[in-house]
């Protein structure tokens, strides 16, 4: 009889703690430059936040950087605020989360596209983007019908590297007499949010005979998009599914799963089973992949998914090595 009292007061305290822990429990995430509608990164992160609050029915303080200068500021502001757990979206924010996080130690962070920091509260999200890319380049080599193709990155940064060099190798693997041209669109922030200078990036590829292009360059690429399929070519799109953007001219998406690294944060601090250190999401762990759905389905089928499958599959086994430029900064073709 004593034992059975012993195992509800004890099952009463965990719920008690599990409710007190709701009811304290204080989610906030800092958009970067670009917006929470970005159709692309930002916007990835927006829809894993929505999952949170459409599954536990709490909202989560938003900010949206406009400049550099409001990063730290704005998380020390959600913080005072009561923030909890504050998620940090792209590379960029690393500095300041990583101010913000030392300087209060009972809160708990996450950053996505960061894997070099050590603070006890602070959870990192790394992405495969590498792997991801290589198997868009192999579905854009054996579309292309000229034997030029395109990408077009947003800011001249390892990172995109990363994203240019995967893809090139996929390419690489269908045809090593296949041209690549690249361009990078800038070296500043405002790199991520520039749609003309895409678009004029875009046209310029297919001036030289690209008529599939890959962009990595957050609202940047919807110019990209549009000039592409303007033209009558094919765009590839990064980050979110954004094949609806131009359907019957999106020749698919590199979808990378930050929706997933926002979820999995968000519900992870509020059940109480936030952890510290580095999460790495690639093809095995679903982080990243190609999208296939009614508006691309008619350009990819029969070969073409066939051919991505056999790589996703290599990748996954370890058959197939895909090279990480931020690991080697140089690109194997």
């Amino acid at each position: 009889m004593k034992s059975a009292f012993r195992l509800l007061a004890a099952a009463a305290i965990a719920v008690a703690a599990t409710t007190a822990h709701a009811a304290d429990f204080k989610p906030a995430v800092v958009y970067d430059m670009g917006g929470k509608f970005d159709k692309s990164f930002n916007e990835g992160v927006y829809n894993g936040v929505k999952r949170f609050t459409e599954e536990t029915g709490i909202e989560v303080m938003e900010f949206e950087v406009t400049n550099e200068a409001q990063r730290q500021r704005a998380m020390e502001r959600l913080v005072q605020r009561g923030a909890t757990a504050l998620l940090g979206v792209g590379f960029a924010q690393a500095d300041a989360i990583a101010a913000v996080a030392e300087a209060n130690p009972d809160a708990q962070f996450g950053i996505i596209d960061v894997y070099w920091l050590d603070h006890p509260n602070l959870r990192q999200y790394s992405f495969k983007e590498h792997e991801g890319s290589y198997l868009v380049g192999v579905a854009a080599a054996m579309k292309s019908e000229t034997g030029t193709v395109g990408f077009v990155g947003g800011m001249d940064i390892p990172l995109i590297h990363k994203f240019a060099c995967g893809y090139v190798q996929g390419v690489k693997s269908v045809s090593a007499d296949i041209d690549v041209l690249q361009n990078m669109t800038g070296t500043t922030p405002s790199a991520w949010n520039d749609p003309v200078k895409g678009g004029e990036l875009a046209q310029s590829q297919i001036d030289r005979g690209a008529d599939v292009i890959y962009h990595a360059a957050g609202g940047t690429g919807i110019g990209v998009i549009r000039t592409t399929a303007d033209a009558g070519k094919l765009a590839i799109g990064v980050d979110a599914n954004q094949n609806y953007l131009a359907p019957g001219n999106m020749l698919t998406s590199m979808v990378k799963r930050v929706d997933v690294a926002a979820y999995q944060y968000f519900m992870d601090a509020h059940k109480g089973m936030f952890s510290a250190g580095i999460m790495q999401l690639g093809l095995a762990e679903d982080g990243v992949d190609w999208a296939v759905d009614e508006h691309n389905q008619s350009l990819v089928a029969g070969e073409i998914e066939a051919a991505v499958a056999a790589a996703k599959e290599g990748i996954i086994s370890g058959e197939i090595a895909v090279h990480n430029y931020e690991d080697d900064q140089s690109c194997p073709m």
